[in-house]
């Protein structure tokens, strides 16, 4: 069974770029919830609601991709 590199670096980059967003996210979350009284709340809290849910799918394909260099028979 061989690894395919190509396929395993581009999943370590998926996980590489949802690590910020998974800090950022609750920042921005945090930050919107302690600022009620402006108007801008619900804009912050909804892109801090992106960049979380941005984070999870990042992870998500990172891992997904990182699997299938280490387990598939055939690299593409």
């Amino acid at each position: 069974m061989s690894t395919d590199k190509e396929t395993l670096a581009k999943g370590i980059k998926y996980l590489f770029g949802s690590l910020p967003l998974m800090f950022i996210g609750p920042i921005v979350m945090y930050n919107a919830f302690m600022n009620k009284h402006t108007h801008w709340h619900y804009l912050v809290l909804v892109i801090g609601c992106l960049f979380c849910i941005t984070a999870v799918f990042l992870a998500f394909k990172g891992l997904q991709t990182i699997m299938k260099a280490l387990f598939d028979g055939n690299p593409k």
